[in-house]
């Protein structure tokens, strides 16, 4: 579980964001990623109390939509969503820094906003086909880009030209103060990752233990790594190793640490190392980000073409697509400091919504209904309290892109839901139990003629249906059910949420029998 939460923080966090952060607060920048965490901590112990309570696939959408109702949890959705697809963004610009100091030491370059197209436009493509493989080098990926890391923080600190006390100096002044603030808000994106394995609760064995004890070492782990190798910079570089040659924030900052401690080729060795940790980490984050609009359509607050899966690869391709042009847009119209502050804005404000929300549940009356959590936070409100006042802080003393950032997501979730998903999202009644009874009674020749239209309705010939292709099949058979109920009994049969059906299962779902199953019949559709 650890591994997730650490895959989705450690790319860009500890591979592009240091020089950007020096730049704000110099050597004791360390101390803001510290800030930061204490900040994400109240965040992290209420979160692990909700998943525990909640330990649904789904997370903090889930959690914030249950506690605050559609019109919060659309304004969640989005935050979620431009947040995730923000940081990817992030990582894909580190990246395209990374891989043209590679091709500058073969002979060839590109721009770099260039190679962050290209790449973008290859990682849609992959996502679409499928990921899977993907997750299986992770691991070792991780493994490998730790361990070179600290090997190479622990080597500087021996080093003859390290100042050991030199990223100790911390300036107590006013200044010294505003500039620790502004830093924490603008690092506090490298920590978003870090309550990701609530998304996948219902996949975690004994989640009232293992669900708080992930999400905390995640958090331990990342704190102590962060601070470290930016202690350890702090200490051997110059700070002018930070800019690049026209005075701006290097993207590709370990490159610069690794060549500095142990030549050209640990140097290129770090290069490559942090393209495949950003590759993979940019991969899984376009599909991460794709699924909050795609729960959001699950749940009527976006309309079903979101909804919907690739009829082949069985990916949420349209949310994907929408995903990579929303990217694409940052990549060329935004610079880097602003993505991050964008996204870190939003991640701020979640934080702060996860927070109210344990404290909300905790005093109101749901708490005897569905709120009982296996494990509660401690210090219970004090944690709550400082995380809500926190993030308050650090939205204010970041600037106008983190309100921005906040206020994006607000603006457009309240559109949202009032001129679309306020008409569509409570349901006037069930269908399950009324077409059930229907299906019942009919006759055996009926059962096979519905489950031979689910077949032809098959366009992959696959055995599995998409949303698209179930309504199509249900418009062929029950012509007089409105579109939103059969969105409603496809939910009902859709138990893991992953878009796809298998029309067996739809079958027997539906309390067919199982002797007729492979029957059919030619139906003209």
């Amino acid at each position: 579980m650890t591994i997730i939460s650490l895959s989705a923080m450690l790319g860009s966090g500890l591979f592009v964001l240091p020089a950007f952060a020096y730049n704000m607060m110099g050597p004791t920048v360390w101390l803001a990623y510290l800030l930061a965490a204490s900040v994400v901590l109240p965040g992290a112990l209420s979160k692990s109390e909700l998943s525990t309570s909640m330990p649904t696939s789904g997370g903090t959408y889930v959690y914030i939509e249950r506690t605050f109702g559609a019109w919060i949890g659309t304004v969640t959705g989005l935050g979620l969503w431009i947040s995730f697809l923000l940081k990817s963004a992030f990582a894909l610009i580190g990246f395209s820094a990374y891989f043209f100091t590679i091709s500058s030491l073969l002979g060839f370059s590109f721009d770099i906003k260039y190679i962050s197209v290209v790449l973008l436009f290859l990682m849609v493509f992959i996502n679409i086909l499928g990921v899977s493989k993907i997750k299986s080098i992770q691991t070792p990926i991780l493994i490998t880009s730790v361990g070179l890391l600290v090997g190479i923080s622990v080597w500087a600190l021996f080093t003859g030209d390290t100042n050991l006390t030199l990223p100790l100096q911390f300036d107590m002044s006013g200044a010294g103060l505003t500039s620790l603030a502004e830093t924490s808000a603008f690092v506090f994106v490298a920590y978003a990752g870090v309550t990701k394995i609530a998304a996948v609760a219902e996949e975690v064995t004994d989640p009232g233990k293992n669900l708080p004890r992930g999400i905390l070492l995640s958090l331990l782990i990342s704190t102590f790594l962060y601070s470290f190798v930016l202690y350890a910079m702090s200490a051997v570089l110059e700070p002018s190793a930070f800019l690049n040659e026209v005075g701006v924030p290097r993207e590709d900052i370990v490159y610069v640490f690794a060549r500095h401690i142990g030549g050209d080729g640990l140097g290129n060795f770090a290069a490559i190392i942090a393209i495949l940790t950003m590759v993979s980490m940019s991969l899984a984050g376009i599909m991460a980000a794709s699924r909050f609009p795609f729960a959001m359509a699950r749940d009527n607050l976006l309309p079903t073409a979101m909804e919907d899966v690739h009829p082949k690869y069985e990916t949420p391709h349209n949310t994907i697509l929408l995903t990579g042009a929303l990217m694409l847009l940052c990549i060329l119209f935004l610079p880097v400091q602003k993505i991050a502050k964008l996204a870190s804005g939003f991640k701020i404000m979640v934080f702060i919504l996860i927070n109210i929300s344990v404290i909300i549940l905790r005093q109101s009356k749901l708490t005897n209904v569905w709120h009982h959590p296996k494990y509660k936070s401690p210090l219970y409100p004090v944690f709550q309290i400082y995380g809500v006042v926190g993030g308050i802080a650090l939205l204010f003393v970041m600037g106008k892109m983190a309100f921005i950032g906040a206020s994006v997501a607000g603006i457009a979730g309240t559109v949202l839901y009032f001129s679309y998903g306020k008409k569509h999202y409570e349901a006037k009644h069930s269908p399950w139990t009324v077409l059930w009874k229907r299906m019942s009674k009919n006759s055996e020749a009926d059962k096979i003629l519905w489950r031979s239209v689910f077949v032809a309705c098959d366009e992959a010939g696959k055995g599995h249906l998409i949303l698209s292709e179930f309504i199509k099949a249900m418009n062929v058979l029950e012509k007089d059910i409105p579109e939103d109920d059969i969105r409603e009994l496809w939910h009902n049969i859709d138990t893991n949420a992953d878009g796809v059906i298998d029309i067996d299962a739809c079958m027997a779902a539906l309390h067919y029998t199982a002797q007729h199953t492979n029957e059919t019949v030619k139906v003209d559709l």
